[in-house]
């Protein structure tokens, strides 16, 4: 029996951790939380000193009566989540379940945390244990208790007033504003147009061009070249003032250094990932977690490639730094490594310099020599992360930035830059990577050698038109920089800010970039407009701070949630009952029907944005018709609104004379022959569709209705061909077919007996309509399981004891945080349907 149990967050860390410590440990996971807030109203209760009630999470409920287990038969207990304020949480919960079940008595319990999972790393940890951080679990039992109560209290006013099934969270909702903003801006932009002239020019056998400068004697800029005639008149005028050549009037050379930039935080990872690897942020952070908890190499077996990968910190270990020297050294030559280590400044003001940055765990493990080990995302990754550090500590490149001024006549001149590279440095092993490249970026740009009063012949003078863009969409890397920049969010945080907005498909990934859609622009002005200091930047930083404040000690947690409820729930019971829904879903008036004369509108209904022509409230009777894929309210013209009113088309008889038409409806396009609907393929188009098309799609669909009957023995009870294969159904419940038994061979009364087996499923909607009918059903059901023959009989009663599991679990009262909420849990004391997920936390 082991006399030391350490409990990890995830079982492969377990592993890894296991051969490390010997026979006298036992290395238990928890797999994450092992508790959460109870889902439904209440779970934090501001009149009782925000009192949180939690429960078991369901999934993990085996791996804490593991751990129970262990720890009865255990000395000592080592926690050892990991090293941020969530793994100090987990610790903190594991130890009040086992000390609610008296299982602390009496034995050490203790706290380790480490930044990478080596023998050295380990051992030393173990070594060196500590007491339970109070400040770090006050600070993320505020976050949580913050996030839920915004969740749960501005969620149902988005519900009542803009669309069922929205969420609202502390920290998703300014990340919405920050795209929805950039919407605003991009379509409120007017393109201006201007003009350049570039020089065409070639000397000593080096082609090159130098833009203008100086024209008759100004600044180029200064003219606002905005036409062609402009710009024309202006390449004639350069033309014949050159005479075929330029002249060198001054050539300036200036040698410069540029520094690396500092080992990866979870941030700067994150962006760097997403630039040069086209990673989202979520698959960054879930190939980094691998690498982290330990990839078998080999003999070796299971190793951490890289340290901790959620941190703020750009600080390196002594012992980081020693090796990482010595591969410098050894890889690219004494010369590239500095007198001294690079330090660098963290920028975070809540970074603990005892964590450090991310970086492999040993620099002389190069990504060629445990490439064979990795597959291609861990490969990658860990190449970009070996390389950031190893340039980390590399010499600075040395550039020199040449710049040619050449005249053109007495009062013209044109402008020529270049960059080389005189010491490459850090630079032969990384560059950071940009969001995007300057129009006139002159790195790597060569030019000739020059003098004064050098000749340049000339080739040409181009006259070039350009128009201003708009600013770009947010990419993963920019959004994420920006909200480091305002000081939202956390490093841990990002990424799944990102999958909240995409889960509620509140912005779409178009080409890389984030695009709101209605509903998530609707959400985002409604928030901006009603609640305005909730999302506003500088308050959600500001809010950040104070929890750190918390975590550092300097603040204590329940005044903060107080300062921050009171006037909160005003205002939520104030715009519960003075926001009117059209003002909230963001309805456009956009026209005049020309057949009808009636008001053309568009507005955000519950599956989406959708045309109306006429009002109630006028006494008409609406017309509607859904917006097409890519269309907006926000942005719909009249026009464009009145061809959606084309729809249902009729598209003339089948040869059978079934009247065929075309229409949209609540699941999309589709094709009506007589009795028989078909969808339409992602690449139909139901305005331009012909008779021949929706003839074929009709016949497919009766074609494949055919073949799904197996067979039919009347009264609804059939034998159909599935999506996962054979099954029985009469319409109000399906029931499996055993292997052994041949679809085709079944007799009524076996699919009878085998319905009559199946449990009793009621379909979403009816579950409050089938409540007092699902007892009695499932009780024959039971009956009738003994008539099924024994060659039929299939498992059907597998849930008993998770039932019976899951109504003795006891709930307690605690004041500590979780990292997940679940999804489709209770809201108001009410099973939620799955896609209407309970507002977690605030991302």
């Amino acid at each position: 029996m082991a006399k030391n149990l350490l409990i990890v967050e995830s079982p492969a860390k377990a592993k890894t951790i296991n051969k490390y410590l010997g026979k006298d440990f036992e290395v238990l996971a928890s797999y994450g939380h092992v508790r959460d807030l109870v889902p439904k109203e209440g779970a934090v209760d501001p009149e009782h000193g925000f009192a949180m009630r939690y429960a078991l999470i369901d999934k993990n409920e085996k791996h804490v009566e593991a751990i129970a287990r262990a720890a009865a038969k255990a000395q000592s207990i080592y926690l050892a989540t990991d090293l941020d304020r969530e793994g100090e949480a987990i610790s903190w919960h594991i130890s009040e379940i086992l000390r609610e079940r008296g299982l602390l008595e009496g034995r050490n319990v203790q706290r380790v945390v480490f930044s990478e999972i080596t023998p050295r790393a380990i051992l030393e940890a173990v070594a060196r244990p500590r007491a339970l951080a109070q400040d770090l679990v006050d600070a993320q039992q505020a976050r949580r208790a913050l996030d839920y109560l915004v969740g749960f209290n501005l969620s149902p006013v988005l519900w009542r007033k803009v669309q069922r099934g929205l969420s609202a969270g502390r920290v998703q909702s300014p990340a919405l504003r920050m795209i929805v903003e950039r919407e605003e801006e991009i379509e409120a932009f007017k393109a201006r147009e201007y003009w350049s002239l570039d020089a065409q020019l070639a000397h000593a056998g080096i082609a090159f061009t130098a833009r203008l400068s100086k024209l008759r004697g100004k600044k180029f800029e200064q003219f606002d070249v905005t036409d062609a005639a402009t710009a024309h008149a202006a390449r004639a005028s350069l033309l014949a003032a050159a005479n075929g050549r330029l002249v060198v009037s001054e050539v300036v050379s200036k040698e410069r250094k540029r520094r690396a930039a500092p080992p990866f935080t979870t941030s700067t990872l994150q962006q760097e990932a997403a630039r040069k690897l086209g990673f989202a942020t979520s698959r960054t952070m879930r190939v980094a977690q691998g690498l982290y908890e330990g990839v078998a190499l080999g003999d070796a077996g299971s190793v951490g490639l890289i340290s901790y990968m959620r941190t703020d910190s750009v600080s390196l270990s002594a012992e980081a730094l020693d090796e990482l020297r010595e591969v410098i050294t050894r890889e690219f030559g004494a010369h590239a490594l500095p007198e001294k280590p690079n330090f660098y400044q963290n920028k975070s003001k809540n970074a603990q310099e005892a964590h450090e940055a991310i970086r492999p765990t040993s620099a002389l493990r190069t990504p060629k020599s445990v490439a064979a080990f990795l597959n291609d995302d861990q490969r990658r990754l860990y190449e970009l992360i070996w390389k950031r550090a190893v340039a980390s500590q590399m010499i600075p490149a040395t550039l020199n930035t040449v710049s040619v001024d050449l005249a053109c006549g007495a009062d013209n001149a044109f402008r020529a830059s270049g960059t080389t590279v005189v010491d490459a440095g850090f630079l032969a092993v990384y560059e950071e990577g940009r969001d995007q490249k300057a129009d006139d970026d002159d790195e790597q740009r060569k030019l000739p050698a020059l003098k004064i009063g050098d000749a340049v012949p000339l080739a040409d003078i181009l006259a070039e038109q350009h128009f201003t863009e708009p600013p770009p969409r947010y990419s993963e890397a920019s959004l994420v920089k920006t909200l480091e920049e305002y000081g939202i969010g956390r490093p841990s945080t990002y990424a799944s800010i990102i999958q909240v907005l995409l889960a509620r498909e509140y912005v779409l990934l178009d080409q890389r970039r984030f695009r709101p859609t209605d509903v998530g622009r609707a959400v985002g002005k409604f928030l901006a407009q009603h609640f305005a200091k909730y999302v506003d930047y500088d308050f959600t930083a500001r809010l950040e701070d104070e929890l750190d404040a918390v975590s550092r000690g300097e603040e204590a947690w329940v005044p903060l949630l107080q300062k921050f409820w009171t006037p909160f729930k005003q205002q939520v019971d104030e715009k519960t009952g003075s926001v009117e829904r059209s003002e909230a879903t963001g309805a456009r008036e956009i026209g005049i029907d020309p057949v009808s004369g009636k008001q053309v509108s568009v507005r955000l209904g519950r599956y989406g944005a959708f045309a109306q022509i006429g009002l109630k409230e006028a006494g008409d009777t609406p017309r509607y018709a859904s917006l097409r894929p890519g269309q907006s309210m926000h942005t719909i013209a009249l026009a464009d609104a009145l061809e959606l009113f084309k729809l249902p088309r009729a598209l003339g008889d089948s040869p059978q004379g079934e009247a065929v038409s075309v229409g949209i409806g609540r699941f999309g396009p589709f094709v009506k022959q007589g009795d028989t609907y078909a969808s339409l393929g992602k690449d139909d188009d139901p305005y331009t569709i012909d008779l021949a098309q929706a003839l074929a799609l009709v016949q497919a669909k009766r074609e494949a209705a055919a073949n799904r009957i197996i067979q039919d023995f009347g009264n609804g009870v059939q034998v159909l061909n599935g999506r996962y294969g054979p099954y029985i159904t009469d319409g109000e419940k399906n029931a499996r077919i055993p292997k052994e038994r041949e679809p085709a061979s079944l007799t009524a009364d076996e699919c009878a007996a085998l319905l009559a087996a199946a449990p009793f499923r009621p379909k979403r909607g009816a579950a409050r309509k089938n409540a007092k009918a699902a007892p009695a059903k499932k009780t024959a059901a039971k009956k009738a399981a003994s008539a099924v023959p024994a060659n039929l009989a299939t498992p059907t009663r597998k849930r008993a004891a998770s039932v019976k599991k899951a109504a003795a679990r006891k709930t307690t009262t605690d004041t500590s945080a979780p990292r997940k909420t679940p999804a489709g849990k209770v809201v108001a004391g009410k099973r939620a349907p799955v896609k209407r997920v309970v507002p977690g936390p605030g991302a």
